[in-house]
């Protein structure tokens, strides 16, 4: 019998990815529950594809440890995320007196991020992970998407170190320099985070996942290669609706300094929302089984800042009780992926 192919898609948010750790949490838990008491979510998709903090989760979960298989619980993912955001996202007070809300140049230092990511991935490389990714950058220099595929990777010209790729899809414009990174073939990039075009990279995973061969990839022949939407369950995670209003009367004769904030956060907000209603219109075209096949998982903040770099404690508190507040309202169908992703394993 011919399983179907499980996607999991994590969108962008920065430390708001904490949310996505709380439902991810949940699900792997009913994972190993009814399934294996040693589960990680890592290998019970076929794909997972992540953009900006979305693609650092991706690549935590993707880890391998000396079997090939997945090192880090959703848990373990959710200390890393907390521990080494708040790293990442320190700014010093001599930092703030020479650039005051990043006016002058990107807001956080790019060293303390890519000190983390060293100390997280070292050298692991793009073609080592447990399962295919996808994860999003944007290539600047060439004006084109930038695409990781690991199992692509396997050609040198497409391998890169996880650290690199990292820096890359986490390079958010005003918040982090360009990431300026090598493939191990030596050939230069200069890249931004994958959320300027993908902040929800949940198409870009399904266009991908049409062109894998996943019974060679997988080395499973009950797996089907070149799936068609029938033949998928997908699984998007956002990080939080933002639904912050802006009026007429303050954009009356607004310059482009006024216009920046703003026009950020209503791409970002506005590209998740088209590929949501994409998505679905698309799985509604099946029968009324496989039409269910389609999660989308978008929690409200609740209490918690819509800042992407709000590593303060009490926003951390609040994230992690905007996400248990999802799970609660939302048992039945997170139960329902959970014997989903068992029943497709």
């Amino acid at each position: 019998m011919n399983k179907k192919i499980r996607i999991l898609s994590l969108d962008g948010g920065g430390i708001r990815g904490i949310i996505t750790c709380v439902i991810l949490k949940y699900i792997e838990e009913q994972l190993q529950r009814t399934d294996h008491p040693n589960a990680k979510i890592g290998d019970y998709f076929d794909l997972i594809a992540g953009s900006s903090a979305g693609g650092l989760l991706a690549a935590i979960l993707l880890f391998p440890d000396n079997s090939k298989s997945a090192k880090f619980s959703v848990q373990e993912a959710l200390d890393l995320y907390a521990k080494k955001g708040e790293n990442i996202f320190s700014v010093s007070f001599w930092e703030h007196l020479i650039n005051p809300f990043g006016l002058f140049n990107e807001k956080i230092s790019q060293k303390n991020l890519e000190k983390q990511l060293t100390e997280v991935f070292g050298d692991l490389q793009l073609k080592d992970f447990v399962k295919p990714c996808l994860i999003t950058s944007y290539d600047i220099s060439e004006r084109r998407a930038k695409l990781f595929a690991s199992h692509e990777a396997s050609a040198s010209l497409e391998n890169f170190y996880v650290r690199d790729v990292c820096r890359a899809t986490s390079a958010a414009p005003t918040y982090f320099e360009p990431a300026r990174i090598k493939s191990l073939y030596g050939q230069a990039f200069t890249l931004v985070d994958g959320g300027v075009y993908a902040n929800n990279p949940a198409m870009c995973a399904y266009a991908e996942a049409r062109k894998i061969a996943f019974s060679k990839v997988l080395n499973d022949e009950d797996k089907i290669d070149h799936p068609s939407v029938k033949d998928m369950v997908m699984v998007s995670v956002g990080t939080g609706t933002v639904l912050k209003p802006y009026h007429f009367k303050d954009f009356v004769n607004a310059g482009r300094i006024k216009w920046i904030s703003p026009l950020i956060d209503i791409l970002l907000s506005s590209n998740a929302e088209t590929v949501d209603y994409n998505l679905k219109k698309m799985f509604e075209t099946l029968g009324p089984r496989n039409r269910l096949n389609y999660h989308r998982l978008m929690p409200s903040l609740k209490n918690a800042s819509p800042d992407m770099d709000d590593t303060s404690k009490d926003n951390i508190y609040e994230l992690i009780q905007a996400g248990l507040s999802f799970v609660e309202q939302n048992r039945d169908e997170l139960n329902a992926i959970a014997k989903k992703l068992i029943k497709n394993k």
